[in-house]
């Protein structure tokens, strides 16, 4: 409907005489032809619809009246540009859908049956629902998302890892973002390297992103200028053969604790010896150095803070975009958004290449069960691949607290498997999708020490030569 019925013989004469004084001063302000269109006239902008209430005022009508009729039109006419938004984003979503069923088609035929849902359409076979919120006990926990509870011997290794950390007063994401996986990684076996992520530069975090269980806090207390040493002392006991490094996010310091993070970075490629047997590098063994991840924060986008962690000699760039570019804002603080996450990760990987001459690993990873749709992930996949990343991850978001969003959806074990084979379809180098997948989850499996010890035999053997 148009903001005001404009049926002039209807009309009475103080409305006739508004309406003609609003195209007088309209026309005079934009020195263009009057417009004999009612429709278009009005609702064309807000300085159309000011001059127009101003003009009933002059026409003498009341107060009162003029402010109801301002109340009508203003309600009128957003519902008029809510309707001719949905319109075109409609015919805009139709051209989309065409354009994803032409991808598709080059696609694995399960994929692309995943992707339009055609499969995994049945009752519960996608997800299962979740609780409303905190109090709801109608709705259980699904059996693949249950967990037994870290623990062990004081001589197990979970044991030792927690005490140490203890004694050198360091962090881990593994128990501060309060990981299901932490006695599984703390502890290996079963084939599996044991892992752990150190969360350096605090336990408190300037931003508040909706899912996250770190603290918060606009002033964290200051940087421990002996945690990069400490950092190589727990690692150098341990035995590890990989480690993850990440950090919260420090918007109170000058560099934003770039140059910390890159401190520490290469205290432990310099010192710390890999390969899981422990202790100090030495003039004999400089090539079983320690493999180094780093999952970094946004720096704000920053080019010259992203290329001073991208140059410390790490060997995986990771950075999380951790949902859909749709979900972004729903639950991210505002300080971060899609656009700067894929900056992020295509700078360190440039600059890698560019200045120090490394093909840099570059990772990020995705929660499942915020709200996101299929088609959405399989977008944000594509997106990631145009930026170069080689690694991803998918892992089901569960809810810290009741202060935190909830939960939409559990999604099962066999949509995970789905969406692993369709970023593995769209080339990524390693992909880890399951339930209680995490962003550092089992980070230096098999594969993934492989590849990174294959690049550095083809660079020493590249060097000799």
């Amino acid at each position: 409907r148009p903001p005001v019925d404009y049926d002039y013989p209807n009309y009475p004469f103080k409305m006739r005489r508004a309406l003609l004084l609003t195209r007088r001063t309209t026309a005079r302000t934009s020195r263009s032809p009057v417009s004999h269109d009612d429709h278009s006239f009005v609702s064309s902008s807000y300085v159309s619809n000011t001059v127009f209430f101003e003009s009933l005022r002059r026409s003498g009508f009341a107060t009162d009246t003029t402010n109801a009729l301002r109340t009508r039109c203003a309600t009128t006419t957003t519902r008029f540009h809510v309707h001719n938004q949905r319109r075109d984003q409609s015919n805009g979503g139709h051209q989309r859908l065409a354009a994803l069923r032409e991808t598709l088609a080059k696609e694995d035929a399960t994929v692309s049956d995943f992707v339009l849902g055609t499969s995994l359409s049945g009752e519960n076979e996608y997800s299962s629902p979740a609780p409303k919120n905190m109090r709801d006990k109608t709705v259980r926990k699904p059996e693949w998302l249950k967990r037994t509870l870290p623990g062990g011997t004081e001589d197990s290794k979970y044991s030792k890892i927690k005490s140490r950390l203890k004694e050198l007063k360091l962090s881990t994401v593994c128990e501060e973002a309060k990981c299901p996986n932490l006695g599984e990684c703390w502890g290996g076996g079963d084939g599996h390297t044991a892992t752990a992520t150190i969360m350096i530069m605090g336990d408190t975090c300037t931003r508040g992103c909706k899912f996250c269980a770190v603290k918060t806090s606009k002033a964290p207390p200051p940087l421990d200028k002996d945690e990069p040493e400490n950092v190589a002392k727990a690692i150098s006991e341990w035995g590890l053969d990989y480690i993850v490094l990440t950090s919260v996010d420090r918007d109170d310091l000058e560099d934003q604790g770039a140059g910390h993070f890159a401190k520490t970075i290469k205290n432990l490629k310099e010192k710390v010896k890999g390969g899981g047997e422990g202790g100090f590098v030495s003039n004999q063994d400089k090539d079983k150095r320690i493999l180094v991840e780093a999952l970094t924060p946004d720096f704000r986008g920053e080019d010259r803070l992203i290329d001073t962690v991208a140059l410390s000699g790490l060997d995986v760039f990771a950075h999380n975009v951790e949902t859909v570019p749709e979900l972004q804002t729903h639950a991210r603080d505002p300080r971060a958004n899609w656009d700067q996450s894929i900056h992020v990760l295509k700078r360190a990987k440039k600059t890698a290449k560019d200045v120090g001459g490394v093909d840099l690993i570059t990772k990020t990873s995705i929660m499942l069960g915020l709200g996101e749709t299929r088609t959405q992930v399989y977008e944000a996949l594509k997106l990631l691949r145009e930026a170069g990343v080689d690694v991803v991850t998918f892992g089901q978001y569960m809810r810290p607290t009741k202060r935190h969003l909830k939960v939409e959806e559990y999604v099962t074990p066999k949509a995970f498997d789905m969406y692993g084979k369709m970023a593995e379809d769209l080339g990524f180098l390693y992909v880890a999708s399951g339930p209680m997948v995490r962003s550092s989850y089992r980070a230096g499996e098999f594969f993934l020490r492989n590849e990174l010890r294959k690049r550095e035999g083809e660079k020493m053997t590249a060097a000799s030569s």
